[in-house]
């Protein structure tokens, strides 16, 4: 006799391994973002051995120097070495960005997974918070959480979460509730599965390639927000080296020194191309479609 325990099960682990090493293998776009960001990291992590100078050290009497073989991006006004802060600089925003990001993402995919699930009143009253916080701009909200908190980083993880996590709700609740009325959800709901252990066992793992792309996507706009609060006096406290705060402290020399200001520039510019292009290449890979997921 059948029994719905005989019902399909999500894709175990090491298969779903296996089919994202076959995506990345496929897709040559994913392959060169994810090695542009590999490369960010590489030179995070080797900071220090790469450059012998204090990000933070001031030195009036080499201030405003150009590219030399001591400096080889030249110094600020401070007479910081710009290519050690940028450098350092790239701990600062992939430390802050990759947290901001991961809290985000878990929180979203979690908080959208329940809604799909649950359904009913919960989903009507979430769906109504998330249009009061998305008629927002999320640059206003930052603003707001920032001035009423103070900066520093775990104020702006937390301002960051508030701003992201309604609209990774959107996209992988839109996903879930493709998933929702599948057999083997339907099955664990008939052996009396509570609702997190559906969304561990069944759910989660057959949306992976949705939340995948969207961490890869939503970290391109985390970097750009990062840097653009701190371009505004709300993110990073000097000397902290972070590359928008760099941008702000040089712009007004960047007719003297203009490595000061273009080298933190290209670095963030390359960092959300690289994170930009894996997103991408990601999403055509595994057929994502994040309009029609709700994005």
């Amino acid at each position: 006799m059948t029994t719905l325990d005989t019902a399909p099960v999500a894709a175990p682990a090491p298969r779903a391994t296996a089919r994202a090493l076959r995506t990345l293998r496929s897709s040559r776009t994913a392959v060169v973002g994810l090695a542009i960001v590999a490369v960010h990291v590489v030179i995070a992590l080797l900071a220090p051995l790469l450059t012998s100078y204090d990000p933070i050290a001031n030195d009036a009497s080499h201030a405003l120097l150009g590219p030399s073989w001591s400096h080889w991006a030249g110094t600020d006004q401070y007479g910081r070495d710009v290519l050690a802060r940028v450098l350092y600089g790239g701990r600062y925003a992939l430390g802050v960005s990759v947290t901001a990001t991961v809290l985000t993402v878990a929180l979203g995919t979690v908080i959208g997974c329940a809604a799909a699930l649950r359904g009913g009143w919960f989903d009507d009253v979430l769906g109504r918070v998330l249009d009061a916080v998305l008629s927002v701009p999320a640059i206003l909200t930052l603003l707001v959480v920032v001035t009423a908190l103070g900066t520093g980083p775990l104020v702006i993880v937390l301002a960051i979460a508030v701003v992201y996590v309604p609209q990774v709700v959107r996209v992988v609740r839109g996903a879930a509730l493709a998933v929702v009325p599948a057999d083997y959800v339907t099955a664990a709901r008939a052996r009396g599965e509570g609702t997190w252990a559906i969304l561990r066992r069944e759910v989660l793992p057959n949306i992976t390639d949705v939340v995948c792309v969207e961490f890869a996507m939503r970290a391109s706009w985390v970097v750009l927000l990062i840097s653009s609060l701190s371009f505004l006096g709300f993110g990073a406290d000097p000397p902290t080296p972070d590359w928008g705060l760099m941008v702000a402290e040089n712009r007004t020399a960047i007719t003297v020194v203009p490595m000061a200001s273009l080298a933190p520039i290209i670095a963030l510019a390359t960092l959300v191309v690289g994170l930009n292009l894996a997103a991408d290449g990601l999403s055509k890979a595994w057929g994502v479609d994040r309009i029609r997921e709700g994005s």
